[in-house]
C-alpha cells in the first residue's frame, strides 16, 4: 500500500464550523476498511511489524480495559504503517470455554432444559448457533474505536485451522512426555463443575471461623486448628515437626479421629511449622494440596468426602449436606462431645474463589491431564535472561521470573463440553492412544474418546503462530513470526504471556513469539479505585464515545498510559480531550481560511520571520521527542508532548503571533502561510495514530491527498534555530508578564489600554505589532500618562490605567488583602517563635505553619507590588 502523492488541495478548503464526531467516524472507518489500509501482504518486501490482539472472549463486549489496550496497539501499528512497515495487527476472539458454556446453559435454563437434555453434540451445535447470532459483538465496537486490524485475517480459537494447531502441539508434547495424566489435587469449582488452574483462582479475605479441635483420648491427645472443619471426615493422619519435643511420644502412634470411629497415625514431617498454632496439623490428602504431598511422603490413603457439587459423601449423619451446612453441623457435634478447645469468629483469612463465577473453590483429588512445565518454563526464563525477549518496563522482569522460575505443572483438562476435546482415546483393555490431526482414531468396541476439553489458555497460548497458519509453513508465518511486540496488561503476565512464551519456544524451534513484551497497567476510576460493578464505578466506553467522540476517549487513555502503571480516568478528562479535538479543528479551520497551505517548497529560512523559524525548530524537536517516546512505549509522554506543542506552541503562540502578518498580507504572509501549512501537515500526521478520525478529516482537507493512514510518518529534518527560539521566548516573557499584571489589576482580557513600548536595542523590536495585538495595547496618545511601568525581558512597557479601573476601590481592596496577609504572617511567626509549642507540636503541624508563613510572605510581596503599580490618586 503506497500513499497517493498527487497533491490537489482545494483552492479555498472549507470545513464545517463545528466538529461532529458522530457524523464522520463511521464513514471514515468504512472507507479505510474498503480501501484495504489495514490488510497485511505476506509477499511484500517491506520490513514486517506484527502485533496480535489479546483475543477478547466471544462472550465479551468492549470495556474500558479493552479500549485502553486497543488504543495503545492501534497507535503503535498506525505509526509503523506510516513508517513503511508491512504492518499486521492480527484480530480474533477466544472461545472462552467456561464463560461461553455458562452463557448458553443459562439460555437453556430459561427453556427448562440442561445441556444433558440435549446431549454433547447438540449442545455444541447450540453454542455455535449462539456465537453466530450473539457472540462477537465486540468486533463492531472495536470498529467504533477505530481499531486498524486486518479483518480478513480474523481468527477464532475454535476454528478449523486453530483446532489443527491445538491437536498438533498436544500430540508433540504427549510424544515428548511433556503431557501426562495423573491423579492430583486440583482447584475445583463446584459451580462450574470443572477443574481450574492456579492462576484462575482469585484470593480474597473472607470472614470465616477458626476452631481448635482435640483429637485422641487421655494422654494420647493432640489439638489441631482448622477453618474447614468439614474436611476432618477425610483426615488420615495428624502431622507434627520431627524436632518438636511436645509430640515425640506420639509419633508413630494412632489416635482417635472424632465423630468417625476411625483411628489415624501421628506422623513427623518437616513441612509442619512448630511455631504456628499448636504445632500440629490435620492431614486430609484428598482435599488439600499440602496434605496431599505429606500423604505421598508417608504413604497415607486419600479419602474423598465430597462430591463434585461439594456435597458430603462420607457415611454418617453428615452425608448429603452441603460443605458449609456440614461445617456448622460438625462443629456443633464436636462441641457436644467437648472436643472444641477454642473458637474464633470472625476469622479473616485468604480464601480462593473461581475467577469466572466467584464461587469458593474446593481443593479436590482428581484424575486430570497435566503439562510438565519444567523444561518449557526454563526456556521461557532463559529467553528473557539472554536478551532475546525484552520486558518493558524492565522492573517487571522480576515478576516474570518469580512466576516462570516457580511454575507448578499445569492442569490443562476441563470438565466441559465447549472447547478443544482432548485427542486421546481409551481402549477396552486400558490402552491410551493420543491422536494427531492427520491420524485416524482407533475404532472398534470399547474405544472411547476422553470427555474433557482443554483449558482455554492452552489454545490462546498458541495465538502468535497458530493465527499465521502453523503447523503449516505458510508465507504469513515466515513473514510475520515472531511478533514484533506484545502489548498487554501486567495482570495476565502469568495467564497468557508465560503460556505463549513456553509454547512459542517449543513449537518454533527456540524462536520466541515476540521481541518485546510491553506491559501496561489497569484502568481505574478518577480516584484510583478499581472499577467494579459492586463499587458502582464501572463505565461503558461506548457512552463516552457517543457523547464526546472516539478520539476524545482514545486521547484520554493514551495520555494516562505510563508503562506498567495503572491508569485513572474520569469523565471530566474525556471532556477535556474533546475540547482538545475541537481546538485542533477550530485552529486548523482558521489557519486554512488565512493562508495555511502545503503548495510549493518550504521557503528558505532567510525568507522567514523569527516566528516562522521558531515554530519549525520547535516542530522538529517535537518530531524527535515523539519518536523517542514511541520507541520507549511512553504513550503518556508522547501525548503530553503533542498536546502542548499543538495547543501551546502552535495555536496559542504561533497562530496568534502571525495574525498581524496574515492580516497585512503580501509576501511575508505567503511565507508564513506556507510555514503554517507545513506545521499543520506534520502535526496532524504526528497526532493521527492517537486521534485518527479528526486528523484524517483535517489532513485530507489541508493536503487534498488520499488518507493520512497511508501518509509518510514525519522525520526530523534536523532544522534547529536556537536564536529564533530565544527571541520568541523573550516575546513570550513580555506577553506573559503583562498579562499577569493586567489580571492582577482586574482588567478584562479584551479591555484595551494605552501603552508605550520601549524595545530599542532588543530582539523584541520586530514583534511590537504582535505584542500590542496580543496584549490589547493601544498606541499612546497626546494625553498619555504612564501610571505603571513594567521592566521585562530587557524592555519596558508603560501603561496608562487611568479611566480603566477604579483606583480608589482597587487600593482599598488590596490594602485590606495586605492587612490580612500581614496578620497571617504575624500569627505564624508567633507560633514558630514559641519554643514550648515547637517542643510539643507534631512535625506535620509545624510544617503546615511554615507553609502558611511562606505563603503569607509571597502574598505580601505580590500585593505590595500591585499597590506600587497603581496610579497615584
Amino acid at each position: 500500500m503506497t500513499e497517493n502523492t498527487q497533491q490537489t488541495p482545494a483552492s479555498n478548503p472549507e470545513l464545517p464550523t463545528q466538529y461532529a464526531p458522530a457524523e464522520v467516524e463511521g464513514k471514515l472507518y468504512e472507507r479505510w476498511v474498503e480501501r484495504g489500509y489495514f490488510e497485511a501482504d505476506a509477499t511484500s518486501d517491506k520490513p514486517p511489524f506484527t502485533v496480535v490482539i489479546p483475543p477478547p472472549n466471544v462472550t465479551g463486549s468492549l470495556h474500558l480495559g479493552h479500549a485502553f489496550e486497543h488504543t495503545l496497539i492501534d497507535a503503535l501499528t498506525r505509526r509503523k504503517r506510516m513508517q513503511g512497515y508491512e504492518t499486521l495487527w492480527q484480530p480474533g476472539m477466544d472461545h472462552a470455554g467456561i464463560a461461553t458454556q455458562n452463557v448458553v446453559e443459562r439460555e437453556l435454563a430459561k427453556e427448562g432444559k440442561s445441556r444433558h437434555d440435549l446431549g454433547r453434540e447438540a449442545f455444541i451445535d447450540r453454542v455455535w448457533q449462539w456465537k453466530s447470532e450473539s457472540g462477537g459483538q465486540i468486533s463492531g465496537q472495536m470498529k467504533r474505536l477505530g481499531d486498524g486490524v486486518a479483518w480478513s485475517r480474523e481468527r477464532f480459537t475454535m476454528d478449523e485451522g486453530l483446532s489443527q494447531a491445538v491437536q498438533t502441539i498436544f500430540k508433540r508434547l504427549y510424544d515428548d512426555e511433556l503431557i501426562y495424566r495423573a491423579e492430583r489435587i486440583i482447584n475445583w469449582c463446584p459451580r462450574c463443575l470443572t477443574a481450574i488452574s492456579d492462576i484462575e483462582v482469585e484470593y480474597q479475605d473472607d470472614d470465616g471461623e477458626l476452631v481448635s479441635i482435640r483429637y485422641g483420648e487421655g494422654e494420647d491427645t493432640i489439638v489441631v486448628a482448622t477453618t474447614r472443619a468439614e474436611t476432618m471426615l477425610g483426615d488420615t493422619a495428624v502431622a507434627v515437626h520431627p524436632e518438636d519435643d511436645r509430640y515425640k511420644h506420639l509419633v508413630g502412634k494412632e489416635i482417635e479421629l472424632p465423630l468417625t470411629g476411625r483411628r489415624i497415625p501421628v506422623v513427623a514431617d518437616e513441612h509442619v511449622d512448630p511455631e504456628f498454632g499448636t504445632g500440629a496439623v490435620k492431614v486430609t490428602p484428598a482435599h488439600d494440596p499440602n496434605d496431599f504431598e505429606i500423604g505421598q511422603r508417608h504413604g497415607l490413603p486419600s479419602l474423598a468426602v465430597m462430591d463434585e457439587h461439594a456435597i458430603i459423601t462420607a457415611h454418617g449423619p453428615f452425608q448429603g449436606l452441603d460443605r458449609l451446612e456440614a461445617r456448622s453441623a460438625i462443629v456443633g457435634a464436636l462441641r457436644a462431645e467437648g472436643r472444641i478447645v477454642a473458637e474464633k469468629r470472625p476469622y479473616v483469612h485468604s480464601v480462593g474463589h473461581c475467577s469466572r463465577c466467584k464461587t469458593t473453590i474446593e481443593p479436590r483429588l482428581s484424575m486430570q491431564w497435566w503439562v510438565k512445565v519444567g523444561p518449557l518454563a526454563e526456556a521461557a526464563g532463559d529467553a528473557v535472561r539472554d536478551g532475546r525477549v525484552k520486558i518493558h518496563p524492565q522492573e517487571m522482569e522480576k515478576r516474570y521470573f518469580d512466576w516462570v522460575d516457580n511454575l507448578h505443572d499445569w492442569c490443562i483438562s476441563r470438565q466441559l463440553w465447549w472447547g478443544h476435546r482432548i485427542p486421546v482415546w481409551y481402549g477396552p483393555d486400558g490402552e491410551i492412544v493420543c491422536v494427531g490431526p492427520d491420524e485416524q482414531p482407533p475404532s472398534g468396541e470399547g474405544w472411547t474418546q476422553e470427555t474433557d476439553v482443554l483449558d482455554t489458555w492452552f489454545s490462546s497460548g498458541l495465538w502468535p503462530f497458530s493465527t499465521l497458519g502453523w503447523p503449516e509453513q505458510t508465507e504469513s508465518l515466515a513473514k510475520f513470526y515472531p511478533n514484533s511486540v506484545l502489548v498487554t496488561g501486567y495482570d495476565i503476565l502469568f495467564f497468557w504471556v508465560a503460556r505463549m512464551m513456553m509454547f512459542g519456544l517449543y513449537a518454533m524451534d527456540g524462536t520466541p513469539p515476540f521481541h518485546t513484551i510491553a506491559l501496561h497497567g489497569m484502568v481505574r476510576d478518577q480516584f484510583g479505585k478499581k472499577m467494579s460493578k459492586s463499587f458502582g464505578n464501572t463505565v461503558n466506553p461506548l457512552d463516552w464515545m457517543d457523547k464526546y467522540g472516539s478520539d476524545a476517549l482514545r486521547f484520554t487513555l493514551a495520555r494516562g498510559a505510563n508503562p506498567g502503571v495503572d491508569v485513572p480516568i474520569g469523565e471530566d478528562w474525556v471532556q477535556g480531550s474533546r475540547n482538545f479535538a475541537n481546538k485542533i479543528w477550530n485552529a486548523t479551520r482558521f489557519a486554512l481560511m488565512n493562508g495555511a497551505t502545503i503548495e510549493g517548497e518550504l521557503p528558505d529560512p532567510s525568507q522567514m520571520s523569527a516566528t516562522d523559524r521558531w515554530i519549525l525548530s520547535k516542530l522538529n524537536k517535537t518530531v524527535a521527542e515523539v519518536d523517542a517516546f514511541y520507541d520507549d512505549f511512553q504513550f503518556s509522554k508522547l501525548s503530553e508532548a503533542l498536546f502542548h506543542f499543538a495547543w501551546d506552541e502552535v495555536f496559542d503562540w504561533y497562530v496568534e503571533l502571525s495574525k498581524t502578518t496574515f492580516f497585512a498580507g503580501g509576501e511575508q504572509a505567503e511565507v508564513s502561510g506556507r510555514v503554517l501549512g507545513e506545521v499543520l501537515d506534520v502535526m496532524l500526521r504526528l497526532l493521527h495514530p492517537v486521534v485518527p478520525f479528526v486528523t484524517e478529516t483535517l489532513w485530507t482537507t489541508l493536503t487534498g491527498r488520499e488518507s493520512v493512514v497511508v501518509a509518510e510518518w514525519p522525520k526530523d529534518s534536523g532544522f534547529r534555530d536556537e536564536a529564533a527560539e530565544q527571541e520568541i521566548e523573550l516575546v513570550q516573557q513580555v506577553v506573559t508578564e503583562v498579562r499577569r499584571f493586567r489580571s492582577d489589576q482586574g482588567l478584562q482580557p479584551g479591555q484595551k489600554v494605552p501603552a508605550e513600548l520601549t524595545l530599542t536595542g532588543t530582539a523584541l523590536t520586530p514583534h511590537e505589532a504582535a505584542i500590542r495585538q496580543l496584549l490589547r495595547l493601544q498606541p499612546a496618545g497626546e494625553d498619555f500618562h504612564a501610571t505603571a511601568s513594567l521592566p521585562v525581558a530587557g524592555a519596558t512597557v508603560a501603561l496608562d490605567l487611568s479611566g480603566t479601573i477604579d483606583v480608589a476601590a482597587e487600593r482599598k481592596r488590596l490594602t485590606k488583602d495586605l492587612g490580612a496577609a500581614e496578620k497571617e504572617k504575624d500569627q505564624a511567626n508567633a507560633k514558630l517563635g514559641n519554643e514550648a509549642f515547637l517542643a510539643k507540636a507534631p512535625d506535620n503541624v509545624v510544617d503546615k505553619i511554615r507553609t502558611r508563613l511562606a505563603k503569607a510572605d509571597a502574598d505580601i510581596a505580590r500585593i505590595t507590588a500591585q499597590l506600587a503599580n497603581l496610579p497615584q490618586s
